[in-house]
């Protein structure tokens, strides 16, 4: 699995270490998400497989276990393993979503992702308002003031924005609509490099005053208010897919 956060980290060009396993998965994974395997194809031996990635068929045979898991690759007798339909895959898997950083544009992909977000993060952000701790207001305050503090580092801003959504989902108490922190790292990626005239200075202020506001609406214990901000959050963030 993915650790939150990790998309946003590789837009600095940190890339966290990984061993063998998850070396293969990420490779076979992104290659598949991206479109360089293509949906029905088969892929190559294991014998070339091992080769290509320098790793045992015992290592082979574990990512590609994990990669059917994902709904992304089907073992069939006789055939070998075939990349499966689109349908079948676990989009709310956050590695999975954040190998379609680097997919080919889909605006209809990009709909879905905020028709997601909206469906999920509203009563999210109306059970944190009112369940919030004094804590949880107090993270929110210093992460929100670490996206005013960023200055030019996409990544300190987008890191101190998902923290924000996790807090937030923390303070919700609801494990299921938690899942949507995938979905907002990957809009939140899209949305900091898709245009860097778009996602410049004017749209990091702009979003830490509507953070700013979210704040103080979960604090005062007001839901309506508190999703009416993140609405506006979300089309901030949506206007840069436009």
């Amino acid at each position: 699995m993915s650790e939150t956060g990790s998309l946003i980290r590789s837009l600095s060009g940190r890339r966290a270490a990984r061993n063998f396993h998850t070396f293969v998965i990420n490779e076979i994974g992104h290659a598949i998400v991206t479109g360089q395997f293509a949906i029905g194809s088969v892929l190559a031996s294991d014998a070339v497989m091992m080769e290509q990635y320098g790793v045992s068929r015992t290592v082979l045979r574990e990512a590609l276990k994990t990669l059917e898991a994902k709904g992304l690759v089907e073992a069939r007798p006789k055939v070998g393993t075939r990349v499966s339909p689109r349908s079948r895959w676990n989009y709310f898997d956050p590695q999975l979503l954040a190998w379609h950083f680097d997919a080919p544009a889909d605006q209809a992909f990009y709909q879905s992702l905020f028709r997601v977000r909206t469906l999920m993060e509203t009563p999210m952000v109306e059970l944190a308002a009112l369940h919030r701790t004094a804590e949880q207001v107090r993270l929110l305050k210093y992460w929100v003031h670490q996206m005013e503090t960023a200055g030019d580092s996409i990544e300190q801003f987008g890191l101190a924005c998902l923290e924000v959504h996790a807090v937030i989902a923390d303070a919700g108490h609801d494990l299921l609509l938690r899942s949507v922190l995938g979905v907002v790292e990957l809009t939140l990626a899209l949305a900091l490099t898709r245009d860097k005239a778009l996602a410049g200075a004017a749209y990091r202020e702009q979003s830490a005053v509507l953070f700013n506001q979210l704040t103080r609406a979960i604090e005062g214990g007001k839901p309506s208010d508190a999703a009416a901000v993140l609405a506006q959050i979300r089309g901030l963030d949506q206007g840069q897919f436009a």
